[in-house]
C-alpha cells in the first residue's frame, strides 16, 4: 500500500493506527523500501521507475521516512526483517 499509494496515503495509515491502535499493539507492513545508506537493488529500481511512470506520486518510500511518519503518530519502529524478492517486513508498535 504504501509504495502503490500517494504519500498521503502513508501519512492517513500512521495517523489512523496511531488512534486506532492500543498501546503495545504492532502495526506490521510488507513490501519493498529503500534506506538511507543502501544502495537500492536493480530490480527495486526498475520497480520504482515503473511505479513513478504509472503515477508521478507513486513509489518506493525510505524507510527512515515511514519511520519518521509513524513516529509523529506515537509508532515506534520495533524491527524489520528482510525478506525475498528485496522487500521487508517493517514493525510498528503503539507506544
Amino acid at each position: 500500500m504504501i509504495h502503490i499509494s500517494p504519500w498521503e496515503s502513508t501519512q492517513g495509515l500512521m495517523a489512523g493506527a496511531g488512534r486506532l491502535l492500543a498501546p503495545g499493539h504492532p502495526l506490521v507492513l510488507y513490501g519493498p523500501y529503500r534506506r538511507e545508506g543502501h544502495p537500492i537493488e536493480p530490480g527495486n529500481q526498475a520497480f520504482d521507475e515503473d511505479l513513478k511512470r504509472r503515477d508521478p506520486r507513486w513509489g518506493l518510500r525510505l524507510l527512515e521516512d515511514v519511520s519518521a511518519c509513524a513516529q509523529a503518530h506515537d509508532l515506534a519502529l520495533e524491527r524489520f526483517v528482510d525478506m525475498p524478492a528485496n522487500n521487508l517486513t517493517v514493525i510498528f508498535r503503539k507506544r
